[in-house]
């Protein structure tokens, strides 16, 4: 017996011992380990293991990867090799690290991903070999989560004293281990907020509690408040923050009217959604005796009642921005601001801070002055009636919409104002879009719900004159009061809204796709990029595409942030843009409106490192809620899938890879996917060159950007899944 155990351990190699060894004196390079010390980090101690483990050291120490530093006794080498980066994990298990220190992302094998987590920053040691082209390398510590809190389903092992949660996240590779003691009366299936608490270094799983039970996995209660959960968002105001709130003077005073300018007689109104509840700009209109016509932006003023060092303030930094999801608005403030002191309201007066300018019929810009106001709102119009007005061209008011009686006829100076200022807007837009601004026009996924939050429905929300009107003069405000502030001597610390050049190899990529549908684009220089991004979006208005390339398009541009170090606006043509206009429901907004009060009192200028940490963290709440909110509208897309399991749908393959395709329903926009293991008429594979799955037999060909037939397969409200069954190409159909 005790030959052929000397025999089973002499044959029982260690995988991976360079790479282990590596990590091992990697993760803690200023100590020392001796061979005993590493047998011991790995569990083994047999005799063949310690002499691979000996013979492992030698051969580290000959390539000069590890020093001996006393007899035994090895050390890392300290390279210039250690990098830092942020960890993009797949669901695989295998990762990529984005560092400032490489051009291309470094590829780590899942064996080397050494218990980081997604978006994890990370230092890492690069090696000299590659993986598949790509600089390939291992993650030797772990500087700073990116989370503690994940979202998953219980699991409690029955007549044991612990459970594990399975996180919905396809990126947590590894089940939370949670004892007995800390399942929070959590029952065995429950959707549960977990917070990892430790990760012992032999343990194979982390180790957590939980902190809330969101409930059954599939109600829509759940899932909805899953989403918050996942992204560590709020679904509702800590009690005292609301407290403080309710308590605040929200009445206009005489004394704070007196210092303000008081355009409470300039005819003003307001253009929203019809199912908006804050309304946080209105417009104002005046035809002067010179010819001129004074405009007047007036945003909702924000900073008048959310003062510094408050609680209210605190929370509404945290948050940093509302979410809109499918079925409700998690907002920034509590209501009685957003909906109520804030809210420019129809035959109410409001505290505002506005940008006033006096312009030309070519909309050239004679005079500009921007402070805090006091307003009062004539009347309140839905984003449609205002259309109405414009495509009618005619001064009707829609009866519903109730006016207040002024020394001038109402209706018709209302109507007269609209139409005026649609003229200016389309002036000003063809301006910028010849100065190389990009029309990004994109349709908007809307459903109709029924008292249950249902989806009953899909819509489409298109932009039309009405909402450009609004957009331009938002983008006027925006521009000016950023550029008025840039432009002080000397320079003073300001929050700006930037967005940077596109990514040429994104482009490339963009170029090679919609060339498929016969689109060609000329990216010879700056302007040209511009042009032929908008011919291109222009072309495909209306077509089956149209939705794919608008996609794909905004993916090759640069994402826009917050930041103190203005660079400009590449989407917007701007050589200073901020956001000033929506202060209910975006913290930067009240930074700047703080800003610029403070600039117009003569103070000196604000601490730039503290502002820039506010951007960041602005800018990352921003990116959390965009995929709440996205995640929202995937869950009610599957739900409104759930009714339809029947019928047959055409699409357009939006996506290809070598697991399967994507395929986006041309009816109702919902995306799902087709796994290649259930295309069983062929042998299907992925050719990355073509965007495509080729059968390997019949040579049949679905390509991005084909039309196809599905059928659902699989909704999975949990997971967010929504599978098809591929039926062919429409022209197969008889």
């Amino acid at each position: 017996m005790t030959k052929k155990k000397k025999r089973k351990s002499r044959n029982n190699k260690i995988s991976n011992l360079t790479n282990t060894i590596l990590g091992i004196l990697k993760k803690e390079r200023n100590k020392t380990f001796n061979y005993k010390q590493i047998a011991a980090k790995l569990g083994v101690n047999d005799a063949s293991s310690r002499n691979q483990i000996i013979k492992k050291l030698q051969q580290l120490k000959a390539k000069q990867e590890i020093e001996e530093v006393e007899r035994g006794k090895f050390k890392a080498l300290v390279t210039t090799e250690y990098h830092t980066g942020i960890l993009d994990l797949s669901s695989k298990g295998n990762g990529y690290v984005i560092s400032d220190d490489f051009e291309e992302d470094v590829f780590i094998a899942s064996n080397n991903i050494n218990k980081a987590l997604d978006g994890d920053e990370v230092e890492f040691y690069a090696y000299k070999r590659r993986h598949r082209g790509k600089q390939e390398g291992e993650i030797t510590n772990i500087i700073k989560r990116a989370k503690s809190e994940y979202v998953g389903t219980i699991q409690i092992q029955d007549k044991k004293n612990f459970a594990f949660v399975v996180a919905d996240s396809s990126k947590m590779y590894k089940d939370i281990f949670v004892p007995i003691n800390k399942i929070n009366k959590a029952e065995d299936g429950d959707k549960v907020l977990v917070s990892l608490e430790d990760w012992p270094e032999k343990a194979d799983s982390p180790y957590g509690k939980v902190l809330q039970v969101l409930g059954k996995p599939g109600e829509h209660s759940t899932e909805i408040h899953s989403i918050l959960a996942e992204y560590g968002l709020p679904s509702e105001f800590p009690h005292e923050v609301e407290a403080f709130a309710n308590q605040l003077d929200t009445s206009i005073t005489d004394q704070e009217i007196a210092k303000r300018r008081d355009m409470r007689k300039d005819l003003t109104f307001t253009i929203d959604p019809k199912d908006a509840k804050d309304f946080d700009d209105a417009l104002s209109f005046t035809v002067l005796e010179n010819g001129l016509y004074e405009i007047g932006i007036h945003i909702a003023d924000v900073s008048h009642y959310l003062q510094p060092g408050t609680i209210l303030d605190d929370e509404a930094y945290e948050r940093a921005t509302s979410i809109y999801l499918v079925d409700r608005v998690v907002p920034m403030l509590p209501e009685i601001l957003s909906n109520g002191a804030c809210s420019l309201r129809p035959h109410e007066e409001k505290y505002t801070f506005s940008a006033v300018f006096k312009m030309n019929d070519k909309c050239e810009i004679k005079d500009q002055w921007f402070g805090r106001t006091v307003t009062y709102s004539d009347a309140r119009f839905a984003y449609e009636e205002a259309q109405a007005i414009i495509e009618s061209k005619t001064n009707n008011i829609p009866q519903e919409v109730s006016l207040t009686g002024k020394a001038y006829n109402t209706d018709q100076a209302i109507a007269d104002a609209i139409l005026k200022m649609d003229e200016l807007a389309k002036k000003m837009r063809s301006k910028r879009m010849r100065e190389g601004a990009i029309s990004f026009d994109k349709v908007e996924v809307k459903f109709d719900l029924d008292e249950e939050a249902n989806p009953v429905g899909v819509f489409f929300k298109t932009s039309k004159d009405a909402n450009k009107l609004i957009e331009e003069f938002m983008l006027l405000a925006n521009r000016k009061v950023s550029e008025f502030v840039g432009k002080m001597k000397p320079q003073k610390t300001f929050v700006y809204r930037v967005h940077d050049e596109p990514d040429e190899s994104k482009l490339a990529q963009l170029q090679t796709v919609v060339g498929r549908f016969g689109h060609k684009l000329n990216f010879k220089d700056k302007g040209s990029i511009a042009s032929s991004l908008n011919n291109l979006l222009k072309d495909v208005v209306g077509k089956k595409e149209q939705n794919l390339v608008d996609t794909l398009t905004i993916r090759t541009m640069s994402k826009a942030e917050y930041t103190t170090h203005n660079i400009g606006h590449y989407g917007l043509a701007f050589d200073y843009y901020s956001h000033f206009t929506s202060p209910i429901r975006r913290y930067p907004d009240v930074m700047a409106h703080r800003l610029l009060q403070q600039y117009l009192d003569g103070e000196k200028s604000a601490n730039e490192e503290i502002y820039e940490e506010k951007c960041r963290h602005s800018s990352n709440m921003e990116y959390l809620a965009t995929k709440a909110e996205r995640d929202s509208i995937k869950y009610m897309q599957i739900r409104f899938m759930q009714d339809h399991q029947d019928e047959e749908f055409v699409g357009v393959i939006s996506g290809v890879t070598d697991w399967g395709i994507y395929v986006e329903i041309i009816s109702n926009k919902c995306e799902g996917m087709v796994s290649v293991r259930d295309m069983k008429d062929d042998h299907y594979q992925f050719d990355q060159d073509q965007y495509a799955m080729v059968g390997k037999n019949s040579k049949t060909m679905y390509q991005l950007g084909d039309e196809v037939i599905v059928k659902v397969k699989n909704t999975d409200l949990v997971k967010k899944h929504l599978d098809f069954y591929l039926l062919g190409k429409p022209e197969a159909q008889d």
